[in-house]
């Protein structure tokens, strides 16, 4: 297979994984956690997914990049839950607090649903590195190895 369909099916899997799982367990914390609106958390979700499209497959890389130098330190697979912890909440943070802020979700919003998240993220960034490595396998792709 060319390089070119490799790094085509490679960005397809990191993104379809990136669309479904950042919707699903975004709008369950907007609602539940952060006391965001129905509504307000339909606009976050539906504002994130070209947003999502975009940083995917960069997220994808750099998630891989973190995955092989935890590698390096520990094949234990607490180094590569620890590497996905860390990933996940160093690229997504930033951009999730962009999105509520567009979105008219104010300061207190930002901030509670930003640091749920990221507490969440302990579980969360570790269950989306396991989602992701699943959908490379739908797409027939490796991630980090």
């Amino acid at each position: 297979m060319s390089s070119s369909k490799t790094n085509l099916r490679s960005a397809a899997a990191d993104t379809f994984a990136m669309v479904v799982y950042c919707f699903i367990v975004g709008m369950i914390i907007e609602v539940f956690v952060s006391g965001m609106t129905f509504h307000q958390s339909l606009e976050s979700r539906l504002l994130s997914i070209p947003v999502n499209i975009l940083i995917a497959w960069p997220y994808g890389v750099y998630r891989d990049a973190f995955i092989r130098t935890a590698s390096r330190i520990s094949t234990n697979f607490l180094a590569k839950n620890l590497g996905d912890l860390l990933a996940y909440v160093s690229f997504q943070s930033p951009v999730y607090a962009a999105i509520l802020w567009a979105v008219g979700a104010d300061w207190g919003q930002i901030t509670t649903a930003v640091m749920s998240n990221a507490i969440i993220s302990m579980v969360m960034g570790v269950a989306y590195g396991y989602f992701l490595e699943y959908c490379r396998r739908l797409f027939r792709v490796v991630g980090y190895i």
